[in-house]
């Protein structure tokens, strides 16, 4: 098992950004920009192809500045694999953009740390009105390997700073991160499906989540919780990746905090629930 997981970087890297993620997993071609169906008005930005450089608005944004979400991760039979932060540490401007600045980290812990040793961490730098993506970046210690890489999105035909190499995507590209945030956005009690283009810094995909049950009580560390169910399906070209099936409750309340994901992966299943919470 250690040797696929070895293989396989990119996959720790999404599954962190989904729980933690958040923060997922994904790759696809260019795709027209995200839209929440049956209730465009859930997601105010959802055909927003402008720009924010003015002051941000809180407010209109379920999570706050100074919010941390702590998660323990069982995974492929070790109770304690990893512990997660998920934490939004502040606004800043990048490149004239004004921006939320989104934070997961994640470490492996003894005795899984013995097999797998992991310290990553990914800075998410979203539009302060569209949540689209403006700056990504990991930062990854993988079995002793060290990488780390920051990336400028920049939509097609967008004027761009001289000297700053982008990436060009479609108006509305997420980040892995960044959708977690984005999910959190979404009143899910009217919308039934929520797709968006996302780039992870190697490949264009498609998320397509869908709500399953809108309230059910689910139980976590933190305590029992009224969420709705969304379950997350991967797409590139279309076509849905195989052998990847994620599960995600965000809890009934102001904030839709993520309270607990599911997955079931060719790694194995891995369960990530809120243990703390503070905002």
């Amino acid at each position: 098992m250690c040797g696929s997981m070895a293989t396989k970087p990119k996959k720790l890297r999404w599954y962190l950004a989904l729980t933690a993620s958040s923060p997922f997993l994904i790759s696809a071609m260019f795709l027209p920009a995200y839209s929440a169906r049956t209730q465009d008005a859930a997601v105010g930005f959802a055909k927003t192809n402008g720009s924010t450089k003015g002051p941000v608005d809180e407010k209109s944004m379920p999570f706050r500045i100074g919010e941390t979400l702590n998660y323990h991760v069982t995974w492929a039979g070790f109770s304690s694999a990893a512990a997660v932060e998920l934490s939004v540490p502040e606004h800043r401007r990048i490149l004239g953009w004004s921006t939320w600045h989104f934070r997961a980290s994640a470490h492996t812990l003894r005795p899984f740390r013995s097999f797998l040793p992991v310290d990553d961490q990914i800075d998410s730098y979203a539009d302060a009105t569209t949540l689209e993506s403006r700056q990504y970046e990991t930062h990854l210690n993988e079995m002793g390997s060290v990488e780390n890489q920051i990336l400028h999105p920049s939509p097609i035909g967008q004027p761009h700073r001289a000297g700053i190499p982008v990436v060009e995507v479609l108006p509305g590209t997420l980040d892995p991160l960044g959708v977690l945030f984005v999910l959190r956005t979404v009143d899910w009690r009217q919308t039934a499906e929520f797709r968006a283009p996302v780039y992870d810094g190697e490949d264009l995909l498609e998320v397509r989540a869908r709500r399953e049950v809108s309230n059910e009580t689910i139980a976590v560390d933190a305590g029992n919780f009224s969420a709705a169910r969304i379950s997350i399906h991967l797409y590139k070209s279309g076509v849905e990746a195989p052998q990847e099936s994620f599960t995600m409750w965000l809890a009934n309340d102001v904030p839709r905090t993520p309270v607990l994901l599911q997955a079931e992966l060719p790694l194995g299943s891995v369960r990530v629930e809120l243990t703390f919470d503070w905002r």
